[in-house]
């Protein structure tokens, strides 16, 4: 009877795992397969899954349409350095916060907690003038600037260090090393699965960003590839008439991050089972 039960359950949990993974494939199926059919086919009724002949040429008409490779390129450089600048400044902060004693240590991290608590868009007028008085709007210096400072990085990491014992860091200290030396050759390594869950996360967080980015840049050489998509629909795709232009285009702009996510699959897990043990 146990046997049963366990065999039973372990159905049910395949099953239930299953049908998640097929409910949320599945848009990414339908988007590709809809890159390769015409419009009748999209329109279809009932739908088709797969067209009758694939139209392959629809990803090169697509790419020929519009700057996508300029779009792409705009969204991982400025992903990648805002990554860069926030592991930065998120593990000197997250160090301070845990492991340096200072007067302002815990006012400082309940204004921290405050500020995760505000609103993005209340931030958006006041970091809007500011990037305007330092002559950043339309830059790429103002998409990265503007996004350099993570609460969220900084309160993810300072647990994570939180979990390293002060004994380890009095020890170190004991044998002549600094902070600087503590925090990269101790804390960084040892929270190494938390920092890349942070970087995956701000990644796709700021390789998607849409309202932020379009809010600064006006320059159409600037934009990130959730404009560029917008952009694209509504001139190479003709206000949706062109959908399987439109699902070719989308399909570039999510590759990049289905080869992240398939490259860095295993630290992600890794990363993932670290930060729910520091949540407990």
């Amino acid at each position: 009877m146990t046997v049963f039960k366990k065999w039973a359950g372990r159905t049910t949990l395949y099953a239930a795992i299953t049908a998640i993974s097929i409910v949320m494939a599945f848009p990414f199926v339908w988007m590709f397969s809809s890159s390769l059919k015409t419009n009748d086919e999209i329109w279809a009724v009932p739908p088709v899954l797969w067209p009758a002949e694939p139209l392959w040429r629809n990803f090169v008409d697509a790419w020929n349409a519009a700057p996508f490779g300029l779009y792409l390129f705009n969204s991982i450089f400025v992903a990648a350095a805002i990554v860069a600048i926030q592991l930065i400044n998120s593990s000197m902060m997250a160090y301070a916060l845990s492991h340096m004693r200072f007067a302002l240590a815990k006012p400082l991290m309940g204004l921290i907690i405050v500020s995760y608590m505000l609103p993005v868009s209340a931030t958006y007028l006041s970091g809007y003038v500011i990037l305007a008085k330092l002559q950043l709007l339309d830059t790429y210096a103002g998409l990265i600037v503007s996004n350099a400072i993570s609460i969220f990085g900084i309160f993810l990491l300072r647990q994570a260090y939180l979990q390293i014992p002060r004994e380890v860091t009095e020890a170190a200290k004991i044998d002549g090393a600094g902070h600087w030396q503590i925090l990269w050759k101790m804390m960084i390594p040892l929270s190494a699965p938390t920092l890349i869950v942070m970087s995956l996360l701000t990644f796709i967080s700021q390789y998607n960003n849409y309202l932020w980015p379009s809010l600064i840049t006006k320059n159409p050489d600037l934009h990130l590839v959730s404009a560029g998509l917008r952009s694209f629909f509504v001139e190479g795709g003709a206000y949706g008439m062109k959908w399987p232009l439109i699902m070719a285009g989308s399909s570039f702009t999510i590759l990049p991050l289905l080869i992240l996510f398939a490259v860095a699959q295993k630290w992600i897990i890794k990363g993932v089972n670290n930060v729910q043990s520091v949540n407990k």
